[in-house]
């Protein structure tokens, strides 16, 4: 439960990455497997986590996308999130607030996030308000095989206000990233 709530806030919300990521060497082999690819460290600087993480989607670009910013699919990409209400919005942007079911050892966790679009290439995402202490971020569409198919790639610095050691909160975005990025595969293609 501890590893899906961090999942959801890393997944939805916070300030813009610099540089885009792109994945190269091993993710690109595992991609081509099919599986998804995460990578998560540590910013030696401030202790968040920075997470790398990439899908390839046999779907072309803008059926991802059309998934991605419906609010109705977030919860069905990450278990534990209650609600997703778009509180605001404008030409190219958005502000979402999502709400994570809590448990015995996490509460429940309000997260509100704008985002930029670019669409069916790029969401730039940042945190506004609510429980998390950092977030920041991207998502990516790439077209694969002449737009038959999308590589969704993930970046994101995050740090919670959560009294969990940081290595534990880690090792549960390595966890469950992936299975988020299934998720959305699973949605876009109906498998």
């Amino acid at each position: 439960m501890r590893t899906a709530v961090l999942t959801i806030l890393m997944l939805f919300g916070a300030a813009t990455a610099a540089v885009a990521w792109s994945p190269a060497g091993e993710a690109v082999a595992t991609l081509t497997t099919g599986r998804p690819w995460v990578s998560v460290t540590v910013d030696p600087s401030s202790e968040a986590a920075i997470i790398h993480a990439a899908i390839d989607i046999p779907a072309p670009p803008q059926k991802v996308w059309a998934a991605m910013i419906d609010c109705r699919n977030a919860a069905r990409m990450v278990a534990n999130v209650t609600r997703c209400q778009i509180l605001s919005q404008g030409p190219g942007w958005d502000v979402r607030e999502h709400v994570t079911r809590g448990g015995p050892l996490i509460p429940s966790i309000r997260n509100v996030f704008r985002s930029d679009y670019e669409p069916y290439r790029r969401i730039r995402f940042h945190r506004v308000e609510g429980d998390l202490r950092t977030m920041e971020g991207a998502w990516g569409l790439i077209p694969l095989n002449g737009g038959k198919g999308t590589r969704v790639t993930y970046e994101n610095r995050l740090s919670v206000r959560i009294l969990a050691p940081p290595a534990l909160i880690r090792a549960g975005l390595r966890k469950d990233t992936p299975r988020v990025l299934e998720n959305l595969r699973r949605i876009v293609t109906g498998n």
